[in-house]
């Protein structure tokens, strides 16, 4: 599991900024040519509710992208504390640049907030147990490497980011290799050199599990009661991720149960973008 918080590469910045800007304003963007060319504005971008701020590098991106004669004062960097009705950050440029760019820029700022202020509401609902929230593969296409940056500015963790870097021997692929035992001895032998997860939905699985050696075992919408349960029967040391539909009211209970890992899809899938405007002075 990673929890280094560092933007993705630049260049998957400006891929995200150019598709961003491409599909909004195509071949012109035709109300803003109204506004005479030479006229210089000033815009203030500010949160409507409460959050976690995220979002820079798609900012300066999409500034950089619009216009190089836009200018950025930055209020606030990622991972701090947004309040209702605050000042995100001014832009100060060419009028009809700023006016192409607000929603581009917005649409940005209010999907990686909304994700690190989810992020941030489990981590914090888990504060001193030892259990990490994980995200998972449950992201807008397209978009996951800016979402997990999100989920780590909020303080949880990024589980693999892709099929390419982790194993996860799930119900379907243990059913198609022929059990537990021989998924994870198959994907030993294909890449030791990998993280290796398996899902288990009993007790039962668990111990089969176990037996084979994975690093991580996931408890697949298991009760709390059979949390705890698998927490005492692994003497393996192999680390536990409890899944499967947990709200951010679930998680204290979940973790005191002493898994190490819970994962939680919907602060990727079912984010809700936080509440920003763009107002021009």
């Amino acid at each position: 599991m990673h929890d280094c918080v560092t933007p993705p590469p630049d260049a998957a910045v400006r891929r995200h900024v150019r598709a961003a800007l491409a599909e909004d304003v195509g071949d012109g963007d035709v109300t803003a040519a109204l506004i005479p060319g030479d006229r210089i504005a000033r815009a203030t971008v500010i949160s409507r509710s409460p959050g976690v701020f995220c979002g820079a590098p798609w900012v300066r991106e999409a500034c950089a992208q619009t216009d190089a004669d836009i200018r950025i004062d930055w209020r606030l960097a990622d991972g701090a504390e947004i309040a209702e009705d605050s000042t995100l950050f001014t832009l100060a440029g060419p009028a009809r640049s700023l006016l192409t760019l607000e929603r581009t820029l917005l649409n940005f700022v209010q999907l990686l907030s909304g994700t690190a202020t989810a992020a941030r509401a489990c981590a914090r609902a888990v504060a001193g147990t030892g259990t990490r929230i994980l995200d998972t593969r449950k992201t807008v296409p397209g978009l996951r490497a800016a979402q997990k940056y999100a989920v780590a500015v909020g303080g949880a963790d990024n589980h693999r980011m892709g099929l390419f870097d982790a194993f996860l021997v799930k119900e379907n692929h243990i059913l198609a290799a022929g059990g537990i035992r021989a998924a994870i001895l198959a994907a030993r032998a294909a890449r030791p050199d990998l993280p290796l997860e398996v899902e288990v939905e009993d007790l039962a699985g668990l111990e089969e599990a176990l037996a084979a050696g994975p690093d991580i075992v996931m408890l697949d919408n298991f009760t709390v009661a059979q949390m705890a349960a698998a927490v005492r029967a692994n003497d393996t040391g192999t680390r536990l991720e409890a899944s499967g539909g947990l709200g951010v009211d679930d998680l204290a209970a979940v973790a005191r149960t002493g898994v190490d890992y819970i994962s939680v899809g919907w602060i990727t899938k079912h984010v809700t973008p936080l509440d920003l405007s763009m107002r021009f002075e």
